[in-house]
């Protein structure tokens, strides 16, 4: 019984051994620059990266409250072929109404006039439209993308095309393009864009507008990230060369523009040092959409002027964050950094032990065995064995 006994206390006792620290000095000119240049590179991320980057010594607010007021501005007159003359002001090309973060800026546009819901032949851009006889025109079937219901008739659209006759606004929608943007003078547009974050946490609050008693300031100045950055008037055509586009090409066809509003605020600076950074990403190269204003003339007849308008939408987004001194952050930063300088003695360390030519001698002068100090019996019975020993050995030396 005693065999697994002895078993048992073999395999366990390496788990319940304690082993302390020691030190001993090594003198390996490479282990020791490895060791050197291994803290120089933890000081570097700890006081570079993490404290002066990152700040990480500072607690921080990244999600705060935002308030965006829009305003556009710009006077134009078109002068399509096939339309009469007219004047467009910031009630006709911006889309919805003002004061949005998303907006919708008219630079072309293809007018219907004079709608009245009747039967007409269907257009021969429509594909599905086209046709040879009356059995190509389903009775009561819609036309795909087209403009109304199939009456089940083939019609003559022109000498040269029939396509199945169809109940819906007539004449069909047209859509011929101009060749060059109707209202090309919205590149001198301009954008008033109010912007206000409130960070709760520190109960901070701050707006991209100037603080100024100058009341013809915002109507002069324009937006420079350099000269002006204080002024939240942008000219709609410097936006969209920032996003790498020029706008007679994105004005023809339309597109849309994202406008990111990047707060970055240490609030351990005085607040004049949080300022807004602008950017300006081209999302799309077309967009259009159609709207319809609806009339009744002196006969009661109901008529409509369809718009197919192409324009520039712009999605205004804010994102922020904010730092300050805190007790807790800068206390596990520090620590962090603490622990990180440990690292590069372990690594050393494992450098030594396994992979240097002298690991054993290392193995040797760093580990020591401290034995417990033994009781009376048994230094009496090793005492007679050392006794026993030298008697042995003097009467070898006799004889």
């Amino acid at each position: 019984m005693a065999t697994p006994a002895g078993g048992g206390a073999a395999l366990c006792g390496p788990l319940l051994d304690y082993k302390t620290e020691k030190f001993a000095l090594t003198r390996n000119r490479r282990v020791g620059l490895l060791h050197r240049l291994l803290q120089l590179a933890v000081l570097g991320y700890v006081l570079g990266w993490v404290f002066v980057v990152r700040r990480g010594y500072q607690d921080t607010d990244a999600a705060p409250r935002v308030s965006v007021v829009t305003k556009l501005k710009g006077v134009s007159v078109s002068r399509p072929e096939d339309a009469r003359r007219r004047l467009w002001d910031a009630a006709d090309f911006s889309r919805p109404p003002q004061g949005e973060n998303v907006l919708f800026l008219v630079t072309n546009f293809i007018v219907t006039d004079r709608q009245v819901q009747g039967t007409c032949p269907e257009s021969p851009s429509v594909l599905d439209g086209i046709c040879m006889e009356d059995v190509d025109c389903s009775v009561g079937n819609p036309v795909v993308h087209g403009n109304g219901i199939k009456t089940g008739r083939c019609v003559m659209f022109n000498s040269t095309h029939s396509t199945c006759e169809i109940f819906g606004w007539c004449p069909v929608e047209n859509d011929t393009l101009p060749r060059k943007p109707l209202l090309a003078e919205a590149e001198n547009f301009t954008l008033f864009i109010k912007n206000t974050v409130n960070f709760t946490k520190f109960n901070f609050s701050k707006g991209n507008t100037l603080q100024t008693n100058d009341p013809t300031y915002f109507k002069t100045c324009m937006y420079d990230p350099f000269f002006s950055p204080s002024c939240p008037v942008f000219r709609i055509r410097d936006m969209v060369e920032a996003a790498g586009e020029t706008f007679g090409a994105l004005a023809l066809m339309g597109g849309s523009i994202s406008v990111r509003i990047e707060w970055d605020c240490d609030l351990d600076w005085p607040a004049a040092h949080c300022q807004p950074r602008y950017s300006f990403i081209l999302l799309d190269r077309r967009y259009n959409f159609r709207t319809a204003s609806y009339y009744w003339d002196s006969k009661r007849q109901h008529y409509r002027s369809l718009l197919k308008l192409y324009g520039i939408r712009f999605d205004i987004s804010v994102h922020g964050q904010a730092g300050k001194f805190g007790i807790i952050p800068a206390a596990v930063s520090f620590g962090t950094g603490i622990a990180f300088l440990g690292t590069a003695t372990i690594i050393c360390d494992m450098v030594l032990l396994y992979l240097d030519a002298k690991a054993d001698l290392y193995w040797k002068e760093k580990f020591e065995e401290a034995k417990p100090p033994k009781g009376k019996k048994a230094a009496a019975a090793e005492a007679q064995r050392a006794g026993q020993d030298l008697g042995d050995a003097q009467q070898c030396a006799l004889e």
